[in-house]
């Protein structure tokens, strides 16, 4: 902490003594400062540094603006500060926010630098839909000039610039023969075919645009290079399994160089290949039994990293494997800009990060179209009826997926099973709230009128009564189940999800085990037999006959409140 404690302050005293530019500003914060004016600050400075060609501004707190002299700052502590990178991307083009926001000390004041990027080439970075530009220490609207230039600014194509002193001896045999082989399958014409079986390597590549005047391009090297030779990309690609015990501790890693036409092969078969087990069907104990992560939608997800990381910052495409989930990142910004926008049928990204790199994966089938897989991989959860993949990218230079391998609430497990007609955006919400996040009062009401959440905000939860048709094909069950639940009000402090599911499974089938329970509500056996012991003291369930051979059963005393 020192140590980056002491380059920070030598940044810090750098730019004072530079003083403020278009690009930086100092203000003293003394113990607050309105958002509306640091998000005008945000694109003022971003818009300025993409135009002198820099790569981000500071928003400097705790520094007097007149006599330059570091008299610190009370401004949000850190975890108000986190927040700050959240309440910024919500009014931001594409949801940009600061790359990092530090603290920093000096004699005991504390100075807190918020590190600001560039705008996108071409887009310049708007505040609650409103451009601002900076002429010295003025703040202001960004003048049209200057928005134009941004605007016609020409977008390149990292994955398209060819290597000084390249060739084809710099690619992995291997993967070329991949390329080749995977060419023709996509195309899936014989004459095609043929005349790719007589072409040499270099005609092969230049058809294909990955070369180009004798020389590979950067999307050549990441696709089919030679591990040997991954320096001729700077820096060079890279891709690692981590995977994580209980309590997140790691566990074991194993690192991936180029060429990247296989390495999600090489990345997927280090992942667990571990059943889950869980019952969907809320009127049957059948058991469904599934791998915990699907096949297609990691290599989806993965692919996808390769195709939009950001190769000039450096980093590596991370698959983090926990005991629950996996974790699939890649440096760079989420170019939507907002899952919901994604979610639209119409959406189409506004441009491509590596056009040529993404051209050539579909190519070679590594990915279906050059778009955004994201509906695709929650579609093929929702199918599963497993929660929806979260992504997030408040930190503009990383986006992180979060894949879920066990169900969170079986009530939604359940309405997803009985409703394959409802589309992703209604599985959208209701995913948030079995995740328990905000949604919107409009949201809320439209889930209201299809009878799938109960509760007031922000303490909203999944109904386990979702539809008045399904009350009726359970029959008695869903009279005792209301029963049961008075009853259990007045004896027990609140009756939980787990508990109400536990009730109607027993009622539906009273002998039934811990073990099928468990099952069921997606829970360990040992937190059903926790749960059991509340039921029993309360006087909701009893055991019937010996505790080897016999089951459980809701008591005469609740049947009697129907």
């Amino acid at each position: 902490m020192d140590k980056l404690n002491a380059e920070l302050l030598e940044i810090l005293r750098g730019l004072i003594e530079d003083w403020e530019d278009e690009v930086v500003e100092f203000k003293e914060a003394s113990n607050n400062f309105k958002l509306d004016e640091i998000g005008r600050y945000f694109s003022a400075i971003s818009n300025e540094a993409n135009l002198r060609g820099l790569q981000y501004g500071w928003l400097i707190f705790g520094v007097n603006n007149k006599s330059r002299a570091i008299v610190g700052t009370d401004y949000r502590n850190k975890r108000g500060l986190e927040t700050l990178k959240h309440e910024i991307a919500q009014d931001t083009t594409g949801n940009m926010s600061f790359i990092d926001i530090s603290e920093v000390y000096d004699d005991g004041n504390r100075v807190v630098m918020l590190k600001i990027p560039a705008a996108v080439i071409a887009m310049p970075t708007a505040w609650k839909n409103h451009w601002y530009g900076r002429e010295g220490e003025s703040l202001g609207a960004l003048s049209v000039e200057e928005l134009d230039r941004i605007r016609g600014q020409v977008r390149r194509d990292w994955s398209k610039q060819l290597i000084d002193g390249s060739s084809v001896e710099h690619l992995d045999a291997e993967a070329l023969q991949i390329a080749r082989s995977s060419y023709k399958v996509k195309l899936n014409k014989p004459h095609v075919g043929k005349e790719i079986d007589a072409m040499t390597d270099t005609e092969f590549l230049t058809k294909i645009k990955l070369m180009g005047d004798g020389k590979l391009t950067n999307a050549a090297i990441i696709l089919l290079g030679s591990p040997d030779h991954d320096d001729l990309v700077s820096p060079p690609a890279r891709a690692m399994w981590r995977l994580h015990g209980s309590n997140d501790v790691d566990l074991d890693y194993r690192e991936f160089r180029i060429p990247f036409i296989t390495v999600v092969d090489r990345l997927f078969g280090m992942v667990r290949k571990l059943t889950y087990r869980y019952i969907p069907n809320k009127r049957s104990l059948t058991t469904v039994e599934t791998e915990q992560y699907d096949e297609s939608l990691c290599r989806e997800l993965l692919n996808n990293c390769i195709a939009h990381m950001d190769y000039t910052i450096g980093g590596r495409i991370y698959l983090d494997e926990f005991e629950d989930r996996l974790a699939i990142s890649n440096p760079g910004d989420f170019l939507p800009g907002s899952i919901a926008k994604v979610l639209k049928p119409e959406y189409t990204s506004p441009y491509y990060r590596n056009q040529l790199l993404a051209d050539t994966m579909v190519l070679f089938n590594m990915i279906d179209s050059a778009a955004m897989g994201i509906r695709k991989v929650y579609r093929i959860q929702k199918d599963r009826f497993f929660p929806l993949p979260d992504y997030e990218y408040g930190d503009s230079r990383k986006v992180v997926v979060k894949v879920y391998g066990t169900t969170m609430d079986m009530n939604y497990t359940h309405i997803l099973y009985d409703h394959p007609e409802y589309d992703l955006n209604t599985v959208f919400l209701l995913d948030k709230v079995q995740k328990h996040r905000e949604i919107g009062d409009a949201d809320a009401k439209y889930l209201r009128s299809l009878n799938l959440i109960d509760g007031k905000k922000p303490n909203l939860f999944i109904s386990a009564k979702y539809d008045d048709a399904q009350k009726g094909s359970i029959g008695d069950a869903a009279n005792v189940t209301n029963s049961v639940t008075n009853h259990v009000t007045e004896t027990i402090t609140e009756i939980n999800a787990t508990q109400r599911q536990m009730i109607e499974l027993i009622q539906e089938t009273p002998n039934t085990t811990l073990a099928k329970l468990a099952a069921a509500v997606g829970i360990s056996e040992r937190n059903i037999k926790r749960n059991m012991k509340l039921l029993q003291d309360a006087g909701i369930v009893e055991r019937v006959g010996s505790a080897r051979k016999g089951y459980w059963s809701i008591t005469s005393n609740v049947r009697g409140i129907e």
